[in-house]
This record gives structure tokens, C-alpha cells and sequence, in this order.
């Protein structure tokens, strides 16, 4: 199954709290940092119709409009300025989707982040596909999750397995329990209108290695990162 128009929607917010400016400090070798990472890695994508850069802080929107120039992708780059009332830290992740699925009349809406600096082109590809196959088989969305399938507790006791009947379970026996890690998020734009939300009813859970699910959300998180990735490039 082919897709109909995928729009990737990019969001980057001014005044990040917890790592500031973490959408365009110098990240490795990357000037424009991490949004200039994710650029790169969604511009080789294929079977998109377009790219929308989303924000409210003027940095980013005018590296945006300077990235336009030199955009060699397939699908088009579009920037486009949020209204400030929806770039606040106590705005919420709904009233920011139904921004998001305001503009789109039909096709899917692929959400993702520039946090999420491992998640390559290669990555996306396989995402899409997995989605065209899922959609065919009964789901109606997708998410990247990551699969936690060791001793996870409640306060009160264990969440995946029962103690009355082994205390210490070989972990390959427990339920295995997912971590939505916010990497994609795809939803075909009727689906998401009426549940008002970037995912279906069903969504298929798509797993993500420990590296792609790298989620920069601490500054600890992106100096560990930006480690990460001298030390891969250093090493191929």
C-alpha cells in the first residue's frame, strides 16, 4: 500500500526550560544544532509531500527560511510562525494538536521532533512502511514506543508478574511493558480529527532500538548525546 500526502510536522518551541536553546545550540559538528540534524535526516525522505518547520521563537524561523535555499529534498520545506499563545511551557500537548490538524484537510500527519537526533532517514523510511503495512492490517495509527521487559514495580508491588508464583521470573517471561519515547507519532488526518489526537483508537507499536529512542529532553541528556555521536562517527 502507497500513501497518499504524509506531512511531517516539526515542531520547535521558543524558551525551552530544561536545556536552553536546545533546538539550535551547536551540536557536535552541526552549527544549528539539533534542528539542523533533524533537517538533514528528514530531507532525504521519501514519500512525503511535506516538511512543516513550526515555531514561535525568530531564530529558528529564520534559519528555516535560510534552509529553504539550499532544500534539496523531495518534499517541500515549508516554515511556518506559531501564534505565541501556543509556544507557552504551559501549553498543552492537545491544544497543540489541534493546531497541528487544523490546516490538513486529508492524508497523514507524521509528528516528530528534533530531539530525537538518532532517529535517521532510514529509520523514517522503515516507520512509514511498517504504517502503509499496519493500516492494511487493522490499525488505524502509529507510535514508536520502546520496550521495557524487566522487574517494573507499582509502589504497592510488581506491575508484570506475580510474585506468589516466582519471585525472580527469567525477564524474557515477563510481560513486556511499552514506553511511548515521542519519536514518531502517524496518524491519517480523519483519524486524528475525530479523536482529536495524533493517534488512532489502535495504534500500532513500532519498536525503536535504545539508541534511536534517545529522547534529549535534560542537559545531561545532550551532552550524553552529542558524545554519543562523536563517538559513533569516530568509530565508522
Amino acid at each position: 500500500m502507497s500513501l497518499d500526502a504524509v506531512t511531517v510536522f516539526l515542531p520547535c518551541r521558543s524558551g525551552s526550560e530544561r536545556v536552553p536553546q536546545k533546538n539550535m545550540r551547536r551540536f557536535a559538528s552541526f552549527e544549528n544544532g539539533l534542528l539542523e540534524l533533524k533537517l538533514n535526516e528528514l530531507e532525504g525522505l521519501s514519500g512525503v509531500h511535506q516538511i512543516l518547520l513550526d515555531s514561535n521563537d525568530e531564530k529558528v524561523l529564520a534559519w528555516g527560511e535560510q534552509r529553504q535555499k539550499s532544500w534539496g529534498g523531495k518534499s517541500e520545506l515549508v516554515v511556518r510562525e506559531r501564534p505565541n499563545e501556543l509556544g507557552l511551557s504551559s501549553t498543552t500537548t492537545d491544544a497543540l494538536i489541534q493546531y497541528a490538524l487544523a490546516g490538513l484537510e486529508e492524508g497523514h500527519l507524521l509528528w516528530t521532533h528534533v530531539t530525537s537526533p538518532f532517529l535517521n532517514t532510514d529509520a523514517y523510511q522503515r516507520i512509514l512502511q511498517a504504517y502503509a503495512r499496519e493500516l492494511q492490517n487493522g490499525f488505524d495509527s502509529l507510535m514508536t514506543v520502546n520496550r521495557l521487559q524487566t522487574f517494573l514495580w507499582r509502589t504497592t508491588g510488581p506491575l508484570n508478574y506475580d510474585r506468589n508464583q516466582m519471585k525472580w521470573p527469567r525477564t524474557q517471561d515477563l510481560e513486556p511493558i511499552f514506553e511511548i519515547n515521542s519519536g514518531v507519532f502517524l496518524v491519517p488526518v480523519p483519524v486524528g480529527k475525530q479523536q482529536q489526537d495524533r493517534i488512532g483508537q489502535r495504534p500500532f507499536l513500532f519498536e525503536l532500538d535504545h539508541l534511536q529512542a534517545f529522547d534529549v529532553d535534560w542537559p545531561a541528556d545532550f551532552e550524553m548525546a552529542e558524545q554519543l555521536w562523536n563517538n559513533r562517527r569516530t568509530t565508522q
